[in-house]
């Protein structure tokens, strides 16, 4: 898996979890997606973005969205 795979199956699991937690326990949660659509959208514009740095320390190969 590339490290850009890994980055937005990454967010896509946080906004997804976050929903059903939203859903199923408490609304507050909706501040988690939030914060994740707030990062990717950052991300977009500065390329900086702190998961693909966890990713790569991980040994994730490199792809071609994050460097």
């Amino acid at each position: 898996m590339k490290l850009d795979a890994a980055v937005f199956r990454f967010a896509g699991t946080v906004v997804l979890a976050s929903l059903a937690l939203a859903h199923w326990v408490h609304p507050g949660f909706l501040w988690l997606t939030a914060f994740a659509g707030a990062n990717m959208l950052q991300a977009s514009f500065t390329g900086f973005c702190p998961a693909a740095m966890i990713f790569k320390k991980l040994g994730v190969r490199p792809g071609n969205a994050f460097n």
